[in-house]
Parts: structure tokens; C-alpha cells; sequence
């Protein structure tokens, strides 16, 4: 791949990556745990998240290939059966993550288009989606370039209501200091926190444009720190902009929080607009992770690692058909069957197992050297990180047993069409993660 990316695109990138559908849905979620301190749950989980991003930072500089965690995991342990399981999950964290997403499209903020049930509503907005994605990996970036920036102006239209607010002496900025945890301080705090850490967890895409990236050594460690600060800034002030103009209660009931702040703004920003903007936000976030998780599913069958029908290429569209309708379908039963808060928390703890394994692998890779220099994280940072990423998978944080239920189901297919592939096609020893990870 040819090294184009400079520092500055770098950053935009991992900034679009991280905005998404979660601050859109989920604010009301997290407030449920908190009270009207909800931006004290987004700031615990930038803290949290920076631990991880260490490790990442790390591993990008010293090896700059577009595979990341089946790549550190293939180098730490060298089991291919590991390496699979990794990208495995990562994949179908995408899928319930674009699953979450649909259920949110078809809440409040399509009801100020039209009036359907949430689970119609998601269904149409997935078909809309494997169109685009059946369409074409070019048309598909392209979309996605326009909705980052029509979600990055969402929240900034929040931000500049919360300004207006505070300026004309609207709202009640005290109710950001209210904290009203629903199971405990630190149960509330934990489980809040859990919640928004599927706002943040878009930054380990960005390691699918190392090899893209000038200087990947240098770049990356500042682009993605510089990353997660401005997109934390920004949902900081989203969540203290929404309590203090939308009281608890609405905010923990609506599935548009958003949409919420707009009505009540001080001054006239069209609700219907920002219910579209909502809505494409929401769809990004969407295509971007069946984008993700179709290429995976494609990949891993040219690797012949699942059977090789997975990697079916349609003749005109040139798009891994077989793959779309696998990895759609499961969305389809995600839906049918979960709600936004639980499908966005089974993305989270797919997740941070996955980041704990991160953790790890970068402190058994110290031994490997490399030539060049790269950024090196203080031990004890991803030290802890692999520590509070294993604690926030525990049922401590108040994450239902369904939960759990779903995460070992979706993992659990993946080591099915493992050993079914292996009876047909025999022990594999050796994985090219490289040529199973999805293009930047």
C-alpha cells in the first residue's frame, strides 16, 4: 500500500471513527445508571480507554501492518486457533454494533419522519445498509466520508445549543452535578461507564491505515491520543449539554436524547433536520461495521480457516456476496432479539476481552526486537489496562446474563465453523493475518 496518510488526516480519521451512534442513542442509557451526572461515566471511560490505547500505540509503531489485534495475537502466542477466535470476535462485535445501531434508527429519531415499530424500522434500515454494502467497497467509503461529517456537525449543533444555553442563563447546569446512581456510587459509576465505553471503542479501526500511514512510528501514537481526547471533549460536552437542559427522566426514556435537547433548545434548530442527521449518524456507524465484519468474514474463508463458500465473490459487483448475507443475517436475529443497551453491551464486553488480550500480548511482544524506533508504553499501563479491561467484563458492572448468553453464542458459532473447516480441510498451522483483515 502506498504511505499517503499524513498526521493530520490520521487524526481526522480516528476522530470520525470514534463519533458515532453511541452518543446519539446512548446518552439517555447512561444516565440511567448516574442521574444527571452522565458526563462523568464518558470521562471514566476515556481514562479507561486511553490505558488500552497504550497498547495499541505500541503496536502499530513496531509492527505497521493493517491486521491489528489477530496481528499481535498471531505474534504473541503463535496458535492459529487464538488468532481466529480474536478476529472472530472483533468481527461480531461489529455485527452487534451495527445491530445496536439499527435499533436505534428505528426509535425516536425516524418517528419524527414516520410512525413504525422499532423493530420494522430497524429491519428497513438494514436492508438499506447491505444494499450499500453490496454495492461496492468505493461507493461504500464514499458514503461514509459524507456521514462523518454530517455526524461530526450533529454534535457540534448540540455543543453550540449548550453554549447558547449557558450564555442566556437557560437550562439548570446544576443537574450535571446531580448524581443519582442507581445501584451505588461505584456500581453506578461502573455500569455507567461500561455503557460509554461503546462510544470510544472505535479507535482500534484506525489501526487499518498503519501501513498507509507516512509515519506510522511517530504519527499514529499522537493522532490517536489527540484522537481520543478531542472526541472525549466532545461527548463530555454533548452529555453536560443534554442534563442540563433535558431533566433525567425524558433523557432515560427517549431512544433520541438528542432530539430531546434540539425541542427544548434556545434557539431554532429544525428538529426534523437533526433527526435526519441522527439518523445518517446512526447509519454510519452501521455500514462501517458491516462493512468491517463482511470483509473479515471474507477473508478469513480465502484464508481457509471457515469453509471456502464464505469467500464467494459476486461476478458483476465484485463484493463477497456470501459473506454480506451471512453476517447480515445474524444482525437480523440480533435485532429481533435484543435492544439497543444490550446489543451495544455485548459489543463492549466482546470488546474488552479482546483489548485485554492486547494488553497482554504487548508486554510477551517486549522480547521481539525491532530495528526502527517506536513509541514504547510505560509497563504499567497496559498492565492495568488488561486489569480494568477483565474487570469490566465482569458481571459486577450489572451487565445481564443475556449478555453473556449472546457474546458465547456469537463466539461459539465461530468455533463451529472452525472445526467443522478443519474436518474438510485439515489441521491448519499457520494463519497470514494480513490477508484476513478488511482494507482501511
Amino acid at each position: 500500500m502506498k504511505r499517503v496518510i499524513g498526521r493530520k488526516v490520521l487524526l481526522l480519521f480516528v476522530v470520525g471513527d470514534i463519533l458515532g451512534a453511541g452518543i446519539y442513542a446512548l446518552v439517555g442509557k447512561v444516565a440511567g445508571h448516574v442521574g444527571g451526572a452522565l458526563w462523568l461515566p464518558f470521562l471514566v471511560a476515556f481514562v479507561l480507554a486511553a490505558l488500552t490505547a497504550t497498547a495499541y500505540a505500541e503496536l502499530v509503531g513496531k509492527y505497521p501492518q493493517a491486521a491489528g489485534a489477530a496481528l499481535y495475537a498471531n505474534k504473541a502466542f503463535r496458535i492459529p486457533f487464538v488468532t481466529f477466535i480474536v478476529a472472530f470476535s472483533v468481527m461480531m462485535s461489529g455485527i452487534t454494533s451495527a445491530s445496536a445501531a439499527a435499533r436505534a434508527f428505528g426509535g425516536r429519531y425516524l418517528a419524527e419522519f414516520v410512525t413504525l415499530p422499532v423493530i420494522v424500522g430497524a429491519f428497513l434500515f438494514l436492508g438499506l445498509v447491505t444494499l450499500v454494502n453490496f454495492a461496492g467497497i468505493s461507493e461504500s467509503v464514499k458514503v461514509n466520508v459524507v456521514l462523518t461529517i454530517i455526524e461530526a456537525f450533529g454534535l457540534l449543533v448540540i455543543i453550540a445549543i449548550g453554549v447558547y444555553a449557558l450564555l442566556a442563563g437557560d437550562g439548570d447546569p446544576g443537574r450535571a452535578l446531580e448524581f443519582h446512581p442507581a445501584h451505588g456510587a461505584f456500581l453506578g459509576v461502573l455500569g455507567g461507564t461500561a455503557l460509554a465505553f461503546y462510544a470510544l471503542l472505535g479507535f482500534e479501526d484506525s489501526v487499518n491505515l498503519a501501513e498507509e500511514a507516512r509515519d506510522p512510528q511517530k504519527d499514529y501514537p499522537r493522532a490517536l491520543f489527540g484522537g481520543l481526547v478531542a472526541a472525549a471533549l466532545i461527548y463530555m460536552a454533548v452529555a453536560f449539554t443534554a442534563t442540563m437542559l433535558v431533566d433525567t427522566r425524558t433523557l432515560v426514556a427517549s431512544t433520541g436524547p438528542l432530539l430531546e435537547v434540539v425541542k427544548v433548545a434556545g434557539f431554532a434548530f429544525p428538529p426534523k433536520l437533526f433527526a435526519l442527521i441522527a439518523l445518517l449518524a446512526v447509519g454510519n456507524t452501521a455500514l462501517i461495521n458491516m462493512l468491517m465484519a463482511s470483509r473479515l468474514v471474507y477473508g478469513m474463508a480465502r484464508q481457509r480457516i471457515i469453509p471456502s463458500f464464505f469467500g464467494a465473490v459476486h461476478p458483476t459487483r465484485a463484493t463477497p456476496w456470501v459473506a454480506i448475507v451471512f453476517t447480515v443475517g445474524i444482525a437480523a436475529v440480533l435485532v429481533a432479539t435484543g435492544d439497543v443497551g444490550p446489543l451495544a453491551d455485548t459489543t463492549v464486553l466482546l470488546l474488552l476481552l479482546v483489548f485485554a488480550l492486547v494488553n497482554v500480548c504487548v508486554l510477551l511482544l517486549r522480547k521481539d526486537r525491532v530495528e526502527h524506533a517506536h513509541f514504547v508504553a510505560p509497563t504499567w499501563m497496559p498492565a492495568l489496562g488488561a486489569v480494568v479491561c477483565l474487570f469490566l467484563a465482569l458481571p459486577v458492572t450489572g451487565r445481564s446474563g443475556d449478555v453473556y448468553l449472546r457474546a458465547a453464542v456469537l463466539v461459539g458459532i465461530g468455533v463451529v465453523l472452525w472445526f467443522v473447516n478443519r474436518f474438510f480441510v485439515g489441521r491448519i498451522d499457520e494463519i497470514d493475518v494480513t490477508k484476513i483483515n478488511p482494507p482501511g
